[in-house]
């Protein structure tokens, strides 16, 4: 398993590409009931405000620095130095390594169009891949038995790996609650669906590592995420300097 780094109260998974790849790869060959969390600056501030979505976070097999902010604090709070582990560049990166080593995959949410527009990328790059499944839930709770012919159509396409894309919170939720109940390693990869689909445009290398995607998404859908960047990105830096502090505080003694 991968080693992990604590930022803030999250345990953060470490390692290089191919070592995520390979964990996740095996979790999934193992048919481990095991969940991957991308981890963003989004989701450790949750995880700082409520304990129940933070305890979900470390439970996870795997908790890939998704966000550049959080690949940088590892480093900062003493921990390896570490590359971003963006579920939008994993995703193709595991779908080739799945049809290199005949394991299969399923995709789980969004919607028909964007599921459609992946399968159809999905099959035609990679014709070697088992996709033995996508289903879009409707966009709202399910009910007890909604739920459970879900779980029994997942398991009965058997699937290596199951791609989650419910947005965060509630996709990390949902399979911390089907942990046990799910015969898969399923991944939480948000927004990645739509950007591998071709419906959402990325921005190119040189400016996600100047650290600009959160400027670009936040063009693309400003009252959607207005809030969540001035509020969320603020409060984190704030946390960080907090930790910064109380680390400094604890050092200090022992150095005199």
């Amino acid at each position: 398993m991968l080693p992990k780094h604590a930022v803030l109260h999250a345990n953060i998974s470490t390692g290089r590409t191919a070592d995520f790849v390979d964990t996740i790869l095996g979790l999934g060959a193992a048919r481990a009931s095991a969940y991957v969390c991308f981890a963003n600056v989004h989701m450790l501030v949750e995880a700082e405000r409520n304990a129940e979505f933070r305890q979900i976070v470390n439970n996870a097999a795997v908790a890939a620095p998704d966000g550049s902010p959080v690949a940088a604090a590892v480093r900062w709070f003493r921990g390896p130095a570490q590359e971003r582990m963006a579920g939008m560049d994993l995703l193709p990166e595991l779908l080739r390594h799945a049809a290199e080593r005949g394991q299969s995959v399923y995709f789980y949410g969004t919607t028909d169009e964007v599921l459609q527009a992946m399968v159809w990328r999905a099959r035609w790059e990679l014709p070697a891949l088992r996709i033995v499944g996508a289903y879009a839930p409707p966009f709202r709770p399910l009910t007890d038995e909604e739920d459970a012919e879900e779980v029994a159509a997942i398991n009965a396409a058997d699937p290596d790996l199951l791609f989650v894309a419910l947005g965060c919170p509630r996709q990390e939720r949902w399979m911390a609650a089907h942990q046990g109940r799910i015969r898969a390693c399923m991944l939480g990869v948000g927004q990645a669906f739509r950007v591998y689909a071709g419906l959402e445009p990325r921005l190119p290398a040189w400016a996600r590592k100047l650290w600009l995607e959160w400027a670009f998404r936040l063009w693309q859908e400003p009252r959607r995420l207005a809030r969540r960047y001035f509020v969320t990105n603020t409060r984190f830096v704030y946390l960080m300097a907090r930790a910064t502090l109380e680390n400094l505080a604890g050092w200090l003694p022992a150095v005199a």
